[in-house]
């Protein structure tokens, strides 16, 4: 499927980001593991991620956005990255990318660089918006850091302040219960990639839709990825260690149960058939 294939759309879920050393937040218990402090608070990640706590708590909602912040800054994209982005330059019509991660890994590892459309449907932790909606629009993380307790989790003051206006800013993140969430990065991040999920389909290109990571708990890139095969009449690969389980028939279904760092290698490491040109 992949070496047949003259265009990848690939989308990606929390799951892509474990072989990076990235938490996937699966459920409370998980939640509560990579971060034992919320445990003895009772906040599991819905609780915690949400908008309420920058106006009523501060310093707990910048303690918790600031570590992420930090640890996505850290990390280190897995080679399965890099597979992805060989076999995207190699393709006549390149790739996109649709992921509900917030980490900003595949800029990281050269995606954007390579002329690539990402699309960050939830938004991304590298990019801040002002609770005061002043106007100033989105605003880099460059530059800013937040100090925290190590033992409370708590944010210290200063934190991060509206060049404009001086107010509180927060992520450009989606969280629950966020009707403030300014999109305009992502909407413009949509647009780029319909058109080329657009090209693709009036081309009639060979395509393969490859999903990483991504479960049933919130089912975005899921749903995304099995419409767009129906779409371009693709077959979807879709790897995930526990939940590898097609969604319904109009597509081709390959399950992959393991996670994406192996899978991608062993892909890699496939001999792969002679490219037949069509009839």
């Amino acid at each position: 499927a992949v070496a047949a294939a003259d265009a990848i759309l690939i989308g990606a879920g929390a799951g892509m980001g474990v072989d990076s050393g990235l938490p996937d937040f699966r459920g409370a218990q998980g939640f509560w593991q990579a971060y034992p402090r919320y445990a003895e608070l009772g906040l599991d990640f819905p609780a915690l991620a949400n908008p309420r706590w920058f106006h009523k708590d501060p310093e707990l909602a910048w303690g918790f956005y600031g570590h992420r912040l930090q640890l996505y800054r850290d990390a280190v994209p897995h080679a399965g990255f890099a597979q992805l982005l060989a076999w995207a330059r190699q393709r006549r019509y390149g790739a996109a990318v649709f992921t509900s991660n917030v980490d900003g890994q595949f800029q990281k590892a050269g995606f954007a660089a390579a002329g690539i459309p990402i699309y960050e449907c939830h938004g991304s932790i590298h990019l801040l918006q002002c609770l005061r909606e002043c106007g100033i629009g989105l605003v880099p993380t460059d530059g800013i850091t937040v100090k925290i307790a190590e033992r409370t989790l708590r944010a210290e003051p200063p934190l991060p302040s509206c060049p404009r206006c001086h107010g509180l800013l927060r992520p450009s993140i989606l969280m629950f219960g966020d009707a403030g969430w300014d999109s305009q990065n992502s909407d413009a991040q949509d647009e780029k990639l319909q058109a080329w999920l657009g090209n693709v389909a009036a081309a009639g290109a060979r395509a393969v839709v490859i999903e990483c990571g991504a479960g049933l708990h919130v089912p975005t890139v899921r749903w995304f990825c099995a419409e767009s095969a129906r779409r371009l009449r693709a077959p979807l690969l879709r790897i995930n260690p526990r939940e590898a389980v097609a969604d319904g028939g109009g597509y081709e279904h390959i399950a992959l149960p393991l996670g994406a760092a192996e899978t991608l290698r062993r892909l890699a490491d496939h001999p792969q058939p002679p490219q037949v040109a069509p009839l």
